[in-house]
């Protein structure tokens, strides 16, 4: 059975309290952003734009900023330089809870689920602040799996589960830009492939950006790509013309 559209489904189905600023201007542009830690700075000038609709894939070795870059666009890194402009507002000031209320999702890599609390728990944390609940049962037809696990702990979910629950919390926030820490990390093989059909379908009506070292599986749902180097935007080109340039295995290359 394939799942409802999220555009026309309960999480996306409620009308936003600030609507778009154009259907076809960028979602996200980021202009000469420098970001990091302390002193130590990690993004350098770093400039890449997303539409409105479809995947956009960072790739790159380990290392490089790609965690760094989507922290600092979530809002919980602070940056150093440079202009974010997301749904047509300039974001770089903006905390974190603002930008997710105007629809900037975000998954991080690593404790993206309350471990200790069920899988229902969980869910009900992300439509906090949403009256109608239906949202949820969108979740869970999109994510079959998670509706026969609504009364066990997070915590004891295989890694493809936490991947799923991650997600699905993620969309009951209606976002329209997803941004996807490693989404299959840890995840068990058979899994991806049921995970990698989910990213195709939400990209075909949001936008998703995907940081993912499975770079077929990133090339293969992406319509464009970015590979970063040392803080930089190294190579960047539709995903199809990235896969086949040879300087691709000099930027992934340990």
């Amino acid at each position: 059975m394939t799942a409802p559209s999220p555009r026309s489904s309960a999480p996306h189905a409620c009308r936003r309290s600030t609507p778009p600023v154009s259907d076809t201007a960028p979602i996200l542009q980021v202009d000469k952003l420098s970001s990091g830690y302390g002193r130590s700075r990690v993004l350098f000038d770093l400039s890449l734009t997303v539409g409105r609709h479809g995947a956009v894939a960072i790739l790159g070795r380990n290392g490089v900023g790609k965690s760094t870059l989507l922290k600092t666009l979530a809002g919980e890194i602070r940056p150093m330089g440079g202009v974010i402009r997301f749904d047509g507002i300039e974001a770089q000031d903006e905390s974190t809870e603002r930008r997710a209320r105007r629809g900037l999702g975000y998954v991080p890599q690593e404790q993206a689920v309350f471990g200790k609390m069920t899988v229902r728990e969980n869910l009900l944390l992300g439509a906090i602040g949403q009256r109608d609940k239906s949202g949820i049962d969108y979740v869970l037809d999109f994510f079959p799996k998670l509706a026969q696990r609504l009364g066990q702990a997070a915590g004891t979910l295989s890694g493809g589960e936490r991947k799923m629950l991650a997600i699905g919390r993620a969309l009951l926030g209606r976002p329209k830009l997803l941004m996807l820490d490693e989404p299959t990390e840890g995840v068990w093989i058979g899994v991806i492939g049921e995970i990698a059909d989910r990213l195709r379908q939400l990209s075909t009506e949001m936008s998703v950006i995907l940081v993912e070292q499975h770079i077929e599986l990133a090339l293969d749902v992406a319509r464009y790509a970015y590979v970063m180097d040392r803080g930089q935007i190294g190579l960047e080109g539709a995903a199809a013309d990235v896969r086949n340039d040879p300087r691709l295995l000099k930027y992934l290359s340990p």
